[in-house]
């Protein structure tokens, strides 16, 4: 990704405007690509709109692929005329029809960039009683958590490949318009920390949703902290979640959608071929319409709704992640929101994803996620690139 921008340098300095500029200067302030510092530098010490410019490309390609891959998707959500016009998507400048397909069949080539919602499909949602409310201000002050453990106090542990899933969510968070807290190898302890951290963040006042993905081994209705061991069981309740993201303790996000992303096994089975975050095998030596009631001007609501979680597998099974590509529900899960997001529904697209496993199986090893705790009451929409 970095030879990306290496590649479209020359007409991103030439075609850049001053207000994008800024906004993608603000967008990789947000998701940690650059500190205060780097910013206030670019825009303070370069006169010219070209020079800041050429200061931003150049800032972020000689971080790399990763930062690259951010910066690219924030262009893309950004100013999606001038991301196809520098051929970022295809190599060559990309044809208009794409972006706009207005179907697009589970059966086709699936895209490897984000495909954006157009202006009218968005107007055309807004006011609806069935969709969620998703007002170009709340778009814009959208939230998310990963957390991602890869390394624990037991080496034999180790997540293999739990890189990549972080780095694919993060980029496909991003372009989706979220902020993202990103945090990496926590206890059960910790994880529970920050999720309550999380729900009292500032922004979930002006957000029209949130995304909490957590990624790690685990077991029916727990994941695991990265302390965990046979003799230490080091663990985070998944029910917490709707705790501490409920409307008691978290009235900022009420009657917004919820939605829950869990990588980690809920059982344990042996395997073969693809590494499984399971504890048993994750080692070297495996191959791998309710009324609403008021009373003294007290409001009744729901304990819990609007809520949407999507696990990795059925009870008391695996599921598998590849050493090299990370696990499958996060590769099918980004595969199917650059295809579909645009417009499609969350819960279309998690149908989309789970019909993609139809097509898996290894060894006769086989993996189906699953839909659960489902209180979504409206249809809710990422609208990418609003």
């Amino acid at each position: 990704m970095a030879d990306e921008l290496n590649r479209i340098r020359v007409k991103f300095v030439d075609s850049v405007n001053k207000e994008l500029i800024k906004e993608l200067l603000d967008g990789l302030l947000e998701v940690g690509v650059l500190n205060d510092g780097q910013k206030d530098s670019i825009l303070e010490e370069n006169p010219s709109t070209k020079d800041k410019a050429r200061a931003l490309i150049d800032t972020v390609r000689r971080k790399g692929d990763v930062a690259s891959r951010k910066m690219i998707a924030l262009l893309q959500s950004r100013d999606q005329t001038l991301y196809d016009s520098l051929g970022l998507s295809s190599g060559k400048p990309a044809q208009p029809a794409a972006a706009a397909a207005p179907e697009i069949k589970l059966e086709q080539e699936c895209s490897d960039t984000l495909i954006l919602s157009t202006k009218a499909f968005w107007t055309g949602k807004q006011g609806q009683r069935d969709t969620y409310p998703a007002a170009e201000n709340s778009i814009r002050h959208r939230l998310a958590l990963l957390i991602t453990n890869i390394t624990f106090t037991d080496t034999s542990l180790n997540r293999k490949g739990a890189d990549r899933d972080e780095e694919n969510m993060d980029t496909l968070l991003v372009a989706l318009g979220y902020e993202v807290v990103k945090l990496t190898d926590l206890t059960g302890k910790e994880i529970d920390a920050a999720v309550i951290e999380f729900s009292k963040h500032k922004k979930l006042n002006e957000t029209d949703s949130v995304v909490v993905v957590i990624m790690s081994h685990g077991k029916l209705g727990a994941v695991l902290g990265v302390g965990w061991k046979e003799d230490k069981l080091d663990e985070f309740c998944i029910n917490n979640i709707y705790h501490h993201l409920g409307p008691e303790r978290c009235p900022a996000l009420l009657d917004k959608p919820k939605i829950i992303l869990i990588q980690a096994c809920r059982g344990e089975k042996r395997g073969s071929v693809l590494v499984k975050d399971s504890l048993s095998c994750d080692n070297a030596s495996h191959n791998t319409g309710h009324e609403e009631f008021e009373e003294d001007g007290v409001r009744y609501v729901n304990k819990e709704k609007d809520f949407l979680a999507l696990l990795s597998c059925t009870p008391d099974t695996v599921s598998y992640r590849e050493t090299d590509r990370g696990s499958l529900l996060i590769q099918y899960f980004v595969e199917i929101l650059n295809t579909s997001a645009h417009m499609d529904d969350i819960e279309e697209l998690f149908r989309k994803v789970m019909q993609r496993f139809e097509d898996f199986s290894v060894n006769n090893k086989r993996q189906m996620p699953t839909k659960d705790r489902v209180t979504l009451t409206r249809r809710f929409y990422f609208f990418p690139g609003i």
